[in-house]
């Protein structure tokens, strides 16, 4: 059987806020840890039949970074979920709700920056 490692390490300052998220995966190839400025990760206990979430991110993250980031995973969701159900119609659903959070974002950074 093989195995894959993944491992995380993030700083936090003396207030217990997220200075910075650095990662590194056995099988991705990259030879030093890779930065990130925020990451999601879940996993299912089926047994309490619930979701286990870990969201984090560092005081660098900037609002519109943090719309992207939402965006783009709320669209690898739901195309991980097509993969998993071939529920198409709800996948259709779940992009659409992502499109239209990111025009909503944008109009209101366009609201804010008129200001």
């Amino acid at each position: 059987m093989n195995k894959s490692t993944i491992n995380i390490d993030v700083a936090l300052d003396d207030t217990r806020m997220v200075d910075s998220i650095q990662w590194r995966a056995s099988d991705s190839g990259a030879e030093t840890p890779q930065a990130a400025k925020a990451m999601m990760i879940s996993f299912w206990d089926s047994a309490e039949k619930a979701a286990l979430r870990i969201d984090l991110w560092t005081k660098e993250m900037m609002v519109d970074e943090m719309a992207d980031f939402f965006y783009q995973t709320m669209m690898t969701m739901a195309d991980t979920y097509e993969r998993a159900t071939r529920h198409t119609e709800l996948v259709e659903d779940m992009k659409k709700f992502a499109q239209d959070f990111y025009h909503k974002f944008q109009e209101k950074q366009l609201k804010e920056n008129k200001v």
